[in-house]
C-alpha cells in the first residue's frame, strides 16, 4: 500500500528517534541519563491537579468541550487577563484567541490555515524541526534564514534577499529560542513587524518559553505596535506550569488568522477536554508563583552545568532564555560525533545541534528538566570522560 508522497520530505522526528535510542539502551541494562528532551520532571502544582479531578467528575464535562474547537470563553477570558498582566497585550477573547491542544498543534494549524501549495515559508536555521515538517505537510517550501552566534542568534532581516522576501507567505520564529536559548527584544520585534508589512508575510511567533527568561525582560511579540496586523503568537501552559502532558495552549493575535485556524480545527478535532480547560484556568489565575519557583530551580541548574563545563575546558556563557543550553562542542567537533561519544562513553544523551539545521553543526543542546540528582550524575560522567 502506498502512502502520501508529502511524507517523503519529512525526516524521522528527532525526539522519537532519541526515545527509541534510549529505550533500546535501557532494555539492554544501561543506565542512560537523557538531557535531550525538554520535558520537566517537576510536578504540576497540586491545585491544578485538584481542579482537574474535581471537574472531571462533573458529567457535563464528559461531553464535547464547551465552544468546542475555540475553547471555552472563560478560558479565553483568563488568557486575555494573563497576557494583559504579564505582557501588557490587549486581546479580544471572542475574536483573537483560540484554545489549542498544546502549542505544537498551533504550529501545524497555522501552516494549514495560511500556506498554499508551493508557497515559500521562512524559518530559522537552527530551528525547531516541527516547523519544517509542517511546512511540507501544508505543501509549502521551507526557506532557511540563518541565526548565528555573532548576531545573538537573531535573524538579520535586512540580509534576507528581497526576491525571497517577496515570495514568502509566512515566517516561523521562536523567542525565547529553541534550541539556542536566545531572547529577542522589542527593537527586533518592531523590525519584524515592519518587515512583515513590507512584504505581506504572515508571522507565526511560537512563544512557549515566554516565562523562562533569566535577567531579561519577558516579552510577547504581540506587545509591539502593529504585531496583530501581521501575525499570531502561540503559547502553552506546558513550561510555566509543568503541564507538558496535559496538552493545552493557545493561539492569539490577528483575527483573520485565528478564524482560519478555527476553521481548520473544526474539521480536525473537537477541542480541549473541559476538565483540562478548567485546570488551565486555575493555573493562570492562581499558580503564577510556580513560575518563580521553577525559574529559581532552572537558574541553579544552569549555573551548575555552566560551572562544570567551564571547569572542563569550555569558556561558555549561555543566552538568557529557555531551560536549554546551546553549547559549542568542546573542540568544535561534529555535533553527531560529540553526541555519540557522550552516549557511548558516558551513557548521557544530548541533542546534536545538526538535527536543528545546517547552522546547528558544532553545537549540542542540553535540557535542564531532569532532577538535580540525575543532572549532577550526568555532569560527573561527562567530566570523567573529558578530563
Amino acid at each position: 500500500m502506498k502512502t502520501a508522497k508529502r511524507l517523503d520530505n519529512i525526516p524521522p522526528y528527532l525526539f522519537m528517534e532519541l526515545r527509541s535510542k534510549i529505550a533500546k539502551a535501557r532494555a539492554e541494562g544501561t543506565d542512560v541519563i537523557s538531557l535531550a528532551i525538554g520535558d520537566p520532571v517537576d510536578a504540576t502544582p497540586k491545585p491544578i491537579i485538584d481542579e482537574l479531578c474535581k471537574t472531571a467528575y462533573i458529567p457535563e464535562n464528559h461531553r464535547y468541550p464547551i465552544d468546542e474547537e475555540k475553547g471555552m470563553f472563560k478560558f479565553r477570558e483568563v488568557v486575555t487577563k494573563w497576557y494583559g498582566e504579564r505582557y501588557q497585550v490587549k486581546l479580544d477573547p471572542a475574536k483573537e484567541i483560540i484554545a489549542l491542544i498544546g502549542s505544537k498543534e498551533g504550529v501545524h494549524h497555522f501552516a494549514m490555515a495560511v500556506v498554499d501549495s508551493q508557497d515559500t515559508v521562512l524559518m530559522t536555521d537552527p530551528g525547531y524541526p516541527a516547523y519544517r515538517a509542517n511546512i511540507f505537510l501544508a505543501g509549502g517550501e521551507p526557506h532557511n534564514i540563518s541565526i548565528l552566534e555573532q548576531n545573538n542568534f537573531l535573524p538579520v532581516l535586512s540580509d534576507i534577499p528581497s526576491d525571497i522576501a517577496r515570495d514568502a507567505k509566512a515566517f516561523y520564529l521562536n523567542y525565547p529560542n529553541n534550541p539556542t536559548g536566545a531572547v529577542a527584544n522589542k527593537k527586533f520585534f518592531s523590525e519584524l513587524v515592519e518587515f512583515a508589512k513590507t512584504y505581506d508575510i504572515a508571522i507565526c511567533h511560537d512563544n512557549p518559553y515566554s516565562e523562562i527568561v533569566f535577567g531579561q525582560e519577558r516579552l510577547s511579540f504581540l506587545s509591539v505596535e502593529g504585531a496583530k496586523d501581521v501575525g499570531i503568537e502561540l503559547n502553552s501552559l506546558s513550561k510555566p506550569y509543568n503541564m507538558t502532558g496535559w496538552r493545552i495552549g493557545m493561539a492569539m493575535g490577528n483575527p483573520d488568522i485565528i478564524a482560519a485556524i478555527s476553521k481548520v480545527k473544526e474539521n480536525v478535532d473537537s477541542g480541549v477536554f473541559n476538565a483540562i480547560q478548567y485546570a488551565g484556568i486555575k493555573a493562570l489565575e492562581i499558580e503564577t508563583q510556580n513560575i518563580d519557583k521553577m525559574l529559581d530551580i532552572y537558574e541553579k541548574r544552569r549555573r551548575f552545568v555552566v560551572d562544570t563545563l567551564n571547569s572542563i575546558g569550555w569558556n561558555y556563557t549561555p543566552p538568557n532564555g529557555t531551560f536549554y543550553l546551546w553549547i559549542p562542542t568542546l573542540n568544535r567537533e561534529s555535533s553527531i560525533d560529540f553526541a555519540t561519544m557522550l552516549f557511548e562513553k558516558a551513557s548521557v544523551v544530548v541533542a546534536a545541534g545538526s538535527s536543528y539545521g545546517k547552522h546547528g553543526e558544532g553545537y549540542i543542546r542540553i535540557s535542564l528538566t531532569v532532577s538535580d540528582k540525575r543532572l549532577q550524575e550526568a555532569m560527573q560522567r561527562i567530566k570523567n570522560v573529558l578530563m
